[in-house]
């Protein structure tokens, strides 16, 4: 009977580990595949109908119309620095900037990712912070320093830092902090992201 309760809780234990190692294996398949359904969905939806080459294929490629929002995107980064590209970016700035409403939200928007955009020489915008308190840190990417009101009215040097979720980047928390308690690392945007995405299991190596 002790016997045949020993095979027991071991069968027990082997199935157990198996339905864990299966969950390890397939939620990083299925987050995947749902991320890929999700974006082929949103980048059908960006072309327009008649513009859509699935639209007159005898059957749909899925995944075209994210290659063809890539192009599109290359072609605009490309022309965008160009001469005639600059005038005409600058002419829609300058339009979005002239309407009350946008202004706000495209401005904004513009200094986000003009922030988180790689930048050319040794400045760098990933840090550790000791967030959300003493001896408890988080990374996070410092956005801009602080010299508006707020760093007048407190009598501090302060950087503002956006503290993003996990697994979810793309929320977060903007805090501001002293200089002298951010730290500065030398990981890149890229790998911090996906350091945040992985829930800490991708560890960036000591450069």
């Amino acid at each position: 009977m002790a016997k045949f309760k020993r095979k027991s809780i071991s069968l027990f234990a082997k199935l157990r580990n198996y339905f864990i190692t299966g969950i390890v294996v397939l939620i990083p398949i299925g987050i995947t595949l749902y991320l890929t359904k999700f974006f082929i969905s949103v980048s059908s939806k960006l072309i327009p109908y008649e513009l859509n080459p699935n639209t007159y294929l005898p059957f749909a490629i899925p995944g075209l119309e994210i290659v063809l929002a890539i192009i599109f995107i290359t072609l605009v980064g490309s022309l965008s620095l160009s001469f005639i590209g600059k005038k005409i970016l600058q002419f829609v700035n300058d339009l979005f900037k002239r309407i009350p409403i946008l202004r706000t939200i495209y401005s904004a928007i513009g200094q986000m990712t003009e922030s988180l955009a790689p930048k050319k020489g040794d400045r760098k915008s990933v840090v550790l912070i000791e967030y959300p308190r003493k001896g408890s840190w988080a990374v996070g990417f410092a956005t801009k320093d602080n010299e508006g009101e707020i760093s007048k009215k407190t009598n501090k040097s302060l950087v503002n830092v956006f503290v993003p979720t996990t697994p979810n980047p793309t929320s977060g928390f903007l805090l501001m902090f002293p200089k002298e308690e951010v730290l500065y690392l030398d990981m890149s945007f890229e790998e911090a992201s996906k350091f945040i995405v992985s829930a800490g299991t991708s560890n960036p190596q000591a450069k």
